[in-house]
């Protein structure tokens, strides 16, 4: 459901609309021409934090779609190995996935309800990893939007 803008002459967006949010990957040039033999690309990978409160991240054919609600907690984390980050990667550990394109660092986030597997010999992922450019400003609009722990 969409909420009717304000009147005409009140030039501020109202309080209680909360804009999309897009945070694009950063791809290391390295490793740019492996992870476009994998489909994956600056322009086709991103993670947008919607109006409708949702974390909808992309990675060439790769997406998960979670509630902002979903998340338990989010972590600054890196910098890693370049055989352990890059492209779409499950901890065989904590089955954790990490959608990677730099080694730099990224965002760590963790779920109260684990997303389903992507991988193949994976059951669900209690946590995704992502490689913004921007890791500060997403942990920061992770926190602000996802509510109270």
């Amino acid at each position: 459901m969409r909420i009717a803008p304000p009147f005409l002459g009140d030039p501020r967006p109202p309080a209680y609309i909360v804009p999309m949010e897009k945070y694009p990957f950063r791809f290391d040039r390295t490793f740019t021409p492996m992870l476009v033999a994998l489909g994956v690309r600056p322009d086709n990978s991103l993670v947008v934090l919607s109006d409708d409160d949702r974390v909808l991240v992309t990675f060439g054919r790769w997406k998960v779609d979670t509630p902002l609600s979903n998340i338990d907690c989010i972590e600054l984390s890196g910098p890693y190995r370049w055989y352990r980050a890059i492209g779409v990667r499950g901890s065989r550990v904590d089955q954790g996935l990490t959608f990677g394109s730099t080694t730099a660092g990224g965002v760590c986030m963790t779920f109260h309800q684990p997303i389903p597997a992507l991988l193949p010999g994976m059951k669900h992922h209690p946590g995704l990893t992502v490689t913004v450019v921007d890791r500060d400003g997403l942990a920061a609009a992770l926190e602000s939007r996802s509510g109270p722990d």
